[in-house]
């Protein structure tokens, strides 16, 4: 995991969608990230732990052997969590994941604001098999400005909140301190884009959502944790 220290950063775009708007500033405490989205290789050895019923492609052993090194896809929003959990860790909210991707100095994407190549990012491909999904870490010009690995592209990634478009209007005037999104709703946010979308998804910003029990072949996801409370 890596360190983003605690601080202020601008959060959303007013060039995007209308649930990016407004601009508002977050403050966020000091948290860690996986500075890798989940592998096939660490989701099996907790569906091996907790005798879980594997996500798609799993039941024949096969994926998470030969693929180890590419993140896990499949998997809800319901077994991103227990994951998690199962690891002593949590998803991360739609801010910290965001703070994440672009940093205090409001890039557009997690290496600044060129446009993506392929050597920055995983994207712009068809729908296919596991070859499309690219093993972790292998994008280094695509880091974000703590070090971590596809922020932009390769999979949609799960985060903790509710998915609520007028959301950050709540926060126009006041800054946000540690927003955790809405307290209930219908869907769990997603962010990062995938390897079947275009630049303008790939954006730190873009926001969009899936049903919590629903499994898609470009999702998966990545943990968070809280910085340890000194005695």
């Amino acid at each position: 995991m890596v360190l983003v220290p605690a601080g202020e950063f601008s959060m959303g775009s007013d060039k995007g969608d209308d649930d990016e708007q407004p601009i508002h500033k977050v403050f966020l405490d000091g948290f860690y990230i996986d500075k890798f989205e989940v592998t096939n290789g660490r989701f099996a050895k907790f569906v091996e732990a907790i005798l879980s019923e594997p996500p798609w492609g799993f039941a024949d052993k096969d994926t998470p052997l030969v693929q180890a090194d590419r993140p896990v896809r499949w998997v809800s929003w319901m077994d991103a969590t227990g994951y998690c959990l199962w690891a002593g860790k949590r998803l991360p909210t739609e801010a910290e994941w965001e703070k994440a991707a672009r940093g205090a100095d409001g890039r557009m994407y997690p290496w600044g604001n060129e446009p993506p190549t392929p050597a920055h990012a995983v994207f712009g491909l068809k729908e296919g098999g596991a070859e499309t999904v690219s093993p972790i870490g292998n994008r280094d010009k695509g880091k974000s400005p703590y070090g971590v690995h596809d922020l932009a592209g390769n999979l949609y990634e799960w985060v903790m909140d509710w998915y609520d478009e007028e959301f950050y209007t709540k926060f126009a005037k006041n800054p946000a301190i540690n927003p955790r999104g809405p307290s209930e709703g219908t869907a769990k946010a997603q962010r990062g884009g995938s390897y079947i979308n275009n630049p303008y998804r790939l954006r730190s910003s873009f926001r969009t959502k899936g049903d919590p029990t629903e499994q898609d072949p470009n999702v998966g996801f990545r943990c968070a944790q809280d910085i340890p409370k000194l005695p």
